[in-house]
């Protein structure tokens, strides 16, 4: 570590690179949170006046509010090369308000108001938990294993962050597979450009040129987004809580496993910083996403905040502070200016998305490269949850745009043609806590201490059973049949700490 009583910089050149490709990212999440919104055709004036504005403070500050600690903390450390972690919208959730939570409450209701302020209540609910969650994310790093917490997210990055983004490289590869190359090249290979010009500022301005020159982009779409300009600034939705909480019950038993995959997502990342050398107070670190996302809530929003997987990927990059403070101030400018859906009209969302593929390379290589050879099986294991999760995603977005469902098809009639749909949707459920207790317990097993795999196992009965893992909503036996698996995945454990082969040595558990 260098030494320097002067910190980090407020701002490098890595974090030009670091800056273009933490925005788009957060900002073609935002977008498509929008863009789901407008597609069950929820009023513009909600959408634009209310919703967008109070998410982009809370968006816009967690930004810049990590750029400020990581720069404490290269003071505090006299350390020149600390990189702030990464911060923006919990992608799964803009998913879950929209179509599980608002557009239920609209069909029930007709009115987009209370639909809004059930959102805007099932948020707050969410920020809660969240916050809650600062209080235990110190002890589960301290009795989760490392390997365990980048594993799961080693299975969150290549799942949730780089399959469909690879779908839609493929879908022009022509421009796609060439701004994957640029960036790859820039950010892996550090081969030099000309110029020296930043390789995510590169890859979007050639993705732009071959795009816009080949006909892809619809000179349409700009004009369209032009003519929506319009400024709008956050106000309090105090009434909206109010309102929203009387229609919130059914949502609330789903509402918690939904926050705790929020704050455990954050917890991983957080560790993955550490292993990355940027060590931060965890529990400090976990108030911020819950307590901006209440924030949030308070100013309209209904989207939750995290902090952002890929912090090893834009230290590598050479970004530091800046990146993640200019990509605070910049989200912040364009949601009041109105800007943001300009912006995306005029650069190929194609050109972007190379750099999350990128980011769960860099994930992957590190939840891997870090963890001792003889547990990489157990993080194989782990990966197959949110592989489980998101194949049962792809199913029912299919069905649905067919016009149906899976109980509608039948699930033995599913089974029957290959699709595992019931054993799919249990494993899934709840991923990134099934994929880091499951790979506890292989890693426990692997290292021979039978007794301790075997209380993690019946700890995680016990998440079955209530519903915290393995099922769609927390209650008693939501999750009975994991739950009696993982009993009977105790009784072998504890069955191999207690039996003595006469050809055995000796007990290696007892040794580590």
């Amino acid at each position: 570590m260098e030494k320097n009583h002067q910190g980090t910089p407020w701002f490098v050149k890595g974090d030009i690179n670091g800056f273009f490709g933490l925005f788009s990212n957060v900002l073609t999440n935002f977008l498509a949170a929008i863009g789901l919104l407008a597609a069950i055709n929820m009023p513009g004036d909600i959408i634009y006046g209310n919703i967008v504005p109070g998410a982009a403070v809370s968006i816009g500050l967690g930004g810049i509010i990590f750029a400020i600690q990581a720069r404490k903390a290269s003071l505090k450390n006299g350390n020149s090369n600390v990189t702030a972690m990464p911060y923006g919208l919990s992608v799964p959730h803009y998913f879950i308000v929209t179509f599980g939570v608002m557009l239920p409450v609209y069909a029930q209701t007709q009115d987009w108001l209370l639909a809004w302020s059930t959102g805007v209540a099932w948020n707050l609910v969410q920020g809660i938990i969240m916050t809650l969650g600062a209080v235990v994310g110190p002890f589960i790093q301290k009795y989760i294993p490392r390997s365990a917490l980048l594993g799961s997210l080693a299975g969150l990055a290549l799942t949730y962050i780089a399959m469909n983004p690879m779908g839609e490289i493929y879908s022009a590869p022509y421009i796609g597979l060439l701004t994957l190359v640029i960036v790859l090249g820039g950010w892996i290979a550090h081969k030099k450009l000309p110029g020296n010009i930043p390789a995510g500022l590169l890859a979007i301005i050639i993705g732009m040129l071959l795009a816009w020159g080949t006909g892809y982009m619809d000179v349409e779409a700009v004009q369209q987004a032009a003519s929506g300009f319009s400024i709008s600034l956050p106000s309090f939705a105090f009434s909206q809580l109010f309102q929203g909480f009387a229609y919130l019950s059914p949502f609330l038993a789903a509402a918690i496993p939904l926050a705790i995959y929020d704050f455990l997502e954050s917890l991983d990342n957080i560790e993955s910083a550490e292993v990355a050398g940027d060590k931060f107070p965890t529990a400090l670190s976990l108030l911020v996403p819950g307590l901006l996302t209440i924030f949030g809530s308070f100013l309209g929003s209904v989207y939750p905040t995290i902090i952002y997987i890929g912090h090893p990927g834009w230290k590598a990059t050479g970004a530091r502070v800046g990146y993640s403070l200019a990509t605070g101030v910049g989200v912040l400018l364009l949601a009041f200016i109105g800007l943001m859906p300009l912006v995306m009209a005029i650069i190929p969302l194609v050109a972007l998305l190379p750099i999350l593929v990128y980011i769960s390379m860099s994930i992957g290589t590190q939840a891997f490269s870090t963890a001792k050879t003889k547990h990489i099986p157990a993080m194989i294991l782990g990966l197959m949850p949110f592989i489980a999760s998101f194949v049962i995603l792809q199913v029912d977005n299919a069905l649905t745009a067919a016009g149906t469902s899976a109980s509608e098809v039948g699930l033995n009639i599913l089974q029957d043609n290959g699709v595992y749909y019931g054993g799919w949707s249990t494993l899934g459920a709840s991923d990134i806590l099934v994929s880091m207790m499951l790979i506890t317990i292989i890693i426990y097993l692997i290292d021979r201490k039978f007794k301790l795999a075997a209380i993690y196992a019946l700890i995680t009965a016990a998440l079955s059973y209530f519903g915290f893992i393995h099922a769609g909503e927390i209650g008693l036996g939501t999750g009975l049949s994991a739950a009696l698996g993982y009993l009977t995945m105790a009784v072998g454990l504890l069955a191999f700490h207690f039996y003595r082969h006469p050809d055995e040595k000796e007990e290696l558990e007892d040794t580590q």
